[in-house]
């Protein structure tokens, strides 16, 4: 009776085991790689992210000294403002070819090929585009780039009657006098904004030093 019921089955051989062993190995095998090639992928990302940080962050301006303010000498209006810039962690050249200017308005030309844009906001209004001009300061070589070791002084609105440039006074709809909170943004084609907030004194002066 045992022999009726079991003469035809079968063991797994050798064989067959070997065969499901090398398919898992298979399957193993994918997995594997398709994990491999995701992480090599996500790696080359973050790398690209951190050199694209390092770029962005080798691009910034950085104001060396204060933040000086001149007023017009008659009702107490600020008309100019300067500061002096420098690159950071010794970054790469940033083009400050000057604006033209826009028939005394205080504003760039819309024409202008200045690369660098520096805005005015405060609680009344904001001024995109203000016309400025710079100056070398200590060693440079002569071109409008700004390069390690070099410093230029910014100087927002012209103090020259006449000139066809305009100043703060013509920018601005309300005009910084007094006890004002303003905000500069020094806007490069590459690397974070450099935002510039000070307030002006209880009496505006030829000359003050923006703390």
């Amino acid at each position: 009776m045992y022999n009726k019921y079991f003469k035809h089955e079968k063991g797994i051989t050798g064989l067959e085991t070997a065969i499901i062993l090398i398919a898992f190995v298979v399957v193993a095998a994918v997995f594997a790689y398709t994990a491999l090639s995701a992480g090599l992928f996500s790696t080359q990302k973050a790398q690209e992210a951190v050199y694209s940080g390092l770029q962005e962050a080798q691009s910034t301006l950085e104001i060396r000294g204060g933040v000086i303010a001149t007023g017009n000498g008659t009702d107490g209006k600020v008309q100019q403002v300067s500061f002096i810039v420098a690159n950071v962690l010794g970054g790469e050249s940033i083009d400050f070819t000057q604006p033209s200017a826009d028939n005394a308005t205080g504003l760039a030309l819309s024409t202008s090929t200045n690369k660098v844009v520096i805005n005015y906001i405060d609680q009344n209004q904001t001024k995109n585009d203000l016309y400025w001009t710079y100056t070398a300061l200590g060693t440079t070589d002569g071109d409008d780039l700004l390069e390690t070791g070099e410093k230029f002084q910014i100087t927002i609105g012209s103090n020259t009657a006449g000139s066809g440039a305009g100043n703060l006074i013509d920018a601005l709809t309300t005009d910084l006098d007094k006890n004002i909170t303003f905000t500069l943004e020094v806007v490069t084609p590459a690397g974070a904004v450099l935002t510039i907030e000070r307030t002006t004194p209880a009496r505006i002066e030829t000359k003050m030093n923006l703390h």
